[in-house]
């Protein structure tokens, strides 16, 4: 036995965010833990990893009660965290990065760099990693620096690594990467503990699992016989649909096209429509340019060629404003960067993209403000205490909603949605479909980005796929996932190409 916590109770004022955290974990096992946002998965990983420390409860670590106090004691003692958000200096090399913070030194003081770059490249190159000590961090894809992460955590001499939603971002042949990388680490009898909500990739990596649900433990065994529905029902307390399957609608009217729209080198010559009532998915392996083509629509990144047309009409779209004003509205892949002012409240979030309605003579009418914010935060059926809540103290399905409501308020029609529900829990998931379908049968068209097919699947009207820049096919919602990826050109053995380099 690696680590056992027993009965850990954390609060923050007057929150309890747990009130009886139980795991335990083997060397040579990857423990899953799941449930929903705010069910205190995180607080108890810090709680562990020494960021935080806890109000009661007990912890051993390899048989000894333990109480780290930061995260540099807790590395010191053999336990590393690796976040779903890159904690890396991008502007260092990989080598430097794997060693930062433990540089060697000379005895005058000189970083051995030569060395530290010479034990970077018989790490990568002992693990089989796809990476350069000499590359510089700002060059990584995602996954690419996940696997930085992972290089620094075993360099320290890691006994227990934790992994907080590793594949969040990756596409599938960088997840397939990090599952062969997880289970290489399993050989080696090391411990892991697995944070994530895709709960279609539990049996790639998993042997035990504990479920959290409003911060206590509520169940822990072996992931064997352990049905979705089940996991599921853990989590939220409730029967849940595992797998959520919209009804399609008869398209309306075009609503959005576009012809021969390019942005170099990523958007190249891209044609298709979106009406009404239709939510069309648009598949691609990373790099392939779906991001790019939303940004490009957005006015983010002006298009080289090509028109849009938006209800029939000719549209520039040279600028966010402009694409705004044409009814279109951009839901990003990163919300919390792109998307949200976290340090305002909820209510600004929501109302801030159609201030101009709720002015007279250049001033804002707040009580205006709080009866649309009240009415949304009804409609879309937010958890927040008040309009006055900070944007950023709401969970990840949450923060997802207000961005949406942000564009209702405006009155948009056409509406892209990158990667909408990435990093939020399977409860979360099914309520933001709800909105999507929602906004469909409004009159609504939803051009809808995911990595995670079986989404495209279980929602999407039509999907498009797309391969370096272009869009290599259009077919039916209710087609197969292997259908999708032979347009897409999966190339698992192309590790390189397709998880390093951006």
């Amino acid at each position: 036995m690696l680590l056992a916590l027993r009965n850990i109770q954390k609060r923050f004022g007057g929150v309890v965010a747990l009130r009886r955290g139980d795991l335990e974990v083997q060397a040579g096992e990857v423990h899953l833990l799941l449930g929903e946002n705010g069910a205190g998965k995180s607080t108890l990983m810090k709680v562990v990893a020494g960021m935080i420390g806890r109000d009661g409860g007990e912890m051993l670590w390899q048989g000894r009660p333990a109480d780290f106090r930061s995260p540099k004691e807790a590395a010191a003692n053999g336990i590393a965290m690796v976040h779903q958000e890159s904690l890396l200096a991008p502007h260092l090399t990989v080598a430097e990065n794997i060693f930062l913070g433990r540089e060697e030194r000379l005895p005058m003081g000189w970083v051995r760099r030569r060395r530290m770059a010479e034990q970077a490249a018989r790490l990568i190159a002992e693990h089989g990693f796809p990476l350069d000590a000499g590359w510089r961090v700002e060059r990584l894809s995602p996954a690419g620096k996940q696997l930085v992460e992972i290089c620094r955590a075993i360099q320290h001499g890691s006994s227990l690594l934790i992994f907080d939603e590793p594949t969040s971002s990756l596409s599938e042949s960088e997840s397939q990467a990090v599952f062969r990388i997880v289970g290489a680490l399993r050989e080696r009898k090391m411990g892991v503990i697995y944070i994530t909500h895709r709960l279609q990739e539990l049996r790639s990596v998993g042997d035990r699992v504990t479920i959290l649900r409003d911060g206590e433990t509520v169940h822990t065994g072996p992931l064997a016989g352990l049905g979705t529905d089940r996991i599921i029902q853990h989590m939220v307390g409730r029967e849940v649909t595992a797998i959520y399957r919209r009804e399609p609608l008869t398209p309306g009217a075009e609503l959005m096209r576009v012809r021969g729209l390019s942005r170099r080198p990523l958007v190249k010559d891209i044609s298709f429509t979106l009406r009404a009532g239709e939510i069309v998915g648009l598949a691609g392996l990373v790099g392939a340019g779906r991001t790019e083509l939303c940004d490009t629509l957005f006015g983010i990144h002006p298009p080289d060629g090509g028109t849009v047309e938006v209800e029939g009409r000719a549209i520039r779209v040279k600028s966010p404003r402009e694409a705004v004003a044409a009814g279109i509205a951009l839901i990003p892949e990163d919300r919390q960067k792109n998307g949200l002012a976290k340090a305002l409240p909820v209510g600004y979030n929501m109302t801030m993209a159609s201030l101009d309605s709720l002015s007279r003579f250049g001033f804002l009418r707040h009580g205006a403000e709080r009866q649309r914010a009240g009415e949304f935060i009804a409609r879309l059926r937010i958890r927040v205490d008040s309009p006055r809540q900070l944007a950023g103290r709401l969970s990840g399905g949450n923060q997802q909603k207000v961005v949406i409501s942000k564009w209702l308020a405006r009155g948009a029609r056409v509406f892209l949605f990158d990667e909408p529900t990435r990093g939020i829990d399977v409860g979360a998931k099914v309520e933001v479909f709800e909105v999507m379908d929602q906004l469909a049968r409004s009159g609504a068209a939803i051009l809808m980005v995911s990595s995670e097919l079986p989404e495209l699947l279980q929602v999407a009207d039509r999907i498009l796929v797309m391969r370096h820049g272009r869009i290599t096919a259009d077919i039916p919602g209710r087609t197969t996932q292997e259908e999708i990826m032979r347009h897409a050109a999966l190339d698992d053995g192309n590790l390189k190409g397709e998880v390093i380099q951006e």
